[in-house]
């Protein structure tokens, strides 16, 4: 059994736009449980196309954590 990897996955979100026209950008991080990098910015995709909401993203960048473990 191989043991959890997390990974922080960040998104870049258009929450808006300011009143020269410009896009308003937000940053987010999730912490994913996966194997590689590949498979975590996968799942966030996944989530977001699974959340029926209509935003634009792009995945700005991914990175293993150094979490070891969650407790919930």
């Amino acid at each position: 059994m191989n043991e959890p990897k997390y990974f922080e996955v960040t998104a870049e979100l258009v929450i808006g736009s300011t009143k020269g026209g410009r896009d308003k950008k937000q940053k987010e991080v999730y912490l994913v449980n996966a194997q590689t990098v590949t498979e975590a910015e996968a799942r966030v995709v996944q989530d977001f196309e699974n959340s029926g909401v209509n935003i634009d993203y792009k995945i700005s960048g991914a990175k293993q954590s150094r979490i070891i473990g969650v407790i919930e």
